[in-house]
């Protein structure tokens, strides 16, 4: 099955076509093409929409399909509420429900909406995947998702706890749980998706249990730009007595905070490179992310009653050894005692960095977003397909 994948950002649209095989694996199926359009809708851009932008996607893919046809679209959307906790064919009325849930993520879904309603003006016979980061984390019980604040929130406006990265912990923690050659439902752990977003989960029989992120992104760790917790009454006391406005306060928390607010620079590497060098900011801003991932570490390792792993994934978990040594450093009252050479070398493969003494061990995982995504849609698809057929009914 020919599956394109499409990852819609507020400004950016990336894709990968992908062929699985008809076990839902890829297997000696390179990626058939891919690609990243940025940029879209600013001021002075070429691209002014998500529908232009899938215009340039469809002419690039005439390039490569060479007369075949693609079978079926998968699409990551950030936010499905509490509407979508699996994955959901389109129809009108998931569109019109991803319109509606705008307003818990405003730069996220109406794109991702547009993007929707693109392929079924271009491409109205295919079938369409949609796949959305917060489901995963519909199995958290209410005492993690649950703030608290007045009924009403919650009841009125949906005010609770969603987080997201859920397609990449959801994939990591299946394949940490083959790497430790235990099922999945038997697996618990603490799955660290660090990149510029950066989220930590609590993996329970395998399922998510609590989550750092919240009702938005913002919450949890420190971030490529974004500050993680802070004391709410920050918030107000900026706009009263300093002036700033909503809008002045989400946009310094969201692009102007974290790494980039501390040191001047939203790329981790960057930040190793000048704390090397002496400078104290950036010293400063490692204690900080490194103490507060520490942190979650330790709270989750209760909240799942044990972990037997730690991993790490994305950008960041994946790449930066000395990120993970500086915080696996800090584990050491929790028994973690890990490899420094096995920590130091790099790999493409799923991997245990953690010495045989450890208590609990430390995994390094690489996540693929756009191959659970396309897995996701091949098994709907397919079993969508069978019940037209008649299989199973």
């Amino acid at each position: 099955m020919l599956i394109l994948v499409i990852n819609s950002g507020s400004s950016s649209l990336k894709y990968q076509l992908r062929e699985l095989n008809d076990d839902g694996t890829d297997t000696f199926n390179p990626i058939q093409a891919s690609g990243l359009i940025e940029r879209i809708g600013v001021p002075g851009a070429e691209i002014a929409n998500h529908t232009e932008a899938l215009d340039v996607v469809a002419k690039e893919l005439d390039e490569v399909l060479n007369g075949r046809t693609i079978d079926a679209t998968g699409h990551r959307v950030v936010h499905g509420g509490e509407r979508f906790k699996a994955p959901a064919l389109v129809d009108a009325e998931v569109i019109r429900a991803i319109d509606r849930l705008a307003p818990l993520a405003p730069l996220h879904n109406p794109p991702a909406a547009e993007g929707l309603r693109a392929i079924s003006d271009k491409w109205p016979d295919m079938p369409q995947v949609v796949i959305f980061d917060t489901s995963f984390h519909q199995t958290m019980p209410p005492q993690a998702w649950r703030y608290a604040i007045p009924n009403s929130w919650y009841t009125d406006y949906g005010i609770r706890r969603y987080g997201f990265h859920g397609t990449s912990h959801d994939l990591v923690a299946g394949k940490t749980a083959t790497l430790m050659g235990v099922d999945r439902e038997d697996f618990s752990g603490i799955i660290l998706h660090l990149g510029n977003g950066a989220s930590a989960t609590a993996i329970k029989n395998g399922q998510s249990v609590d989550t750092s992120m919240g009702y938005t992104p913002l919450a949890g760790l420190v971030m490529g730009t974004r500050s993680g917790d802070i004391d709410p009454s920050i918030i107000s006391h900026l706009g009263a007595s300093h002036g700033f406005t909503a809008n002045d306060v989400d946009r310094v928390l969201n692009h102007e905070s974290g790494l980039l607010g501390m040191t001047g620079h939203s790329d981790m590497r960057q930040v190793l490179e000048t704390a090397a060098a002496g400078h104290r900011d950036a010293q400063v801003a490692l204690d900080v992310a490194t103490y507060r991932l520490a942190k979650y570490i330790g709270g989750y390792h209760v909240a799942v009653d044990g972990a037997q792993a730690i991993t790490f994934t994305a950008g960041i978990g994946e790449n930066s050894a000395p990120f993970r040594a500086r915080v696996l450093d800090r584990l050491g009252i929790l028994g973690v005692k890990y490899d420094a050479a096995l920590n130091e070398a790099r790999s493409d493969e799923s991997r245990l960095i953690s010495t045989e003494g450890s208590a609990i061990a430390v995994a390094v995982v690489p996540t693929d977003e756009e191959m659970a995504i396309a897995q996701d849609t091949f098994y709907l698809v397919d079993e969508a397909n069978a019940w037209g057929r008649g299989v199973g009914v």
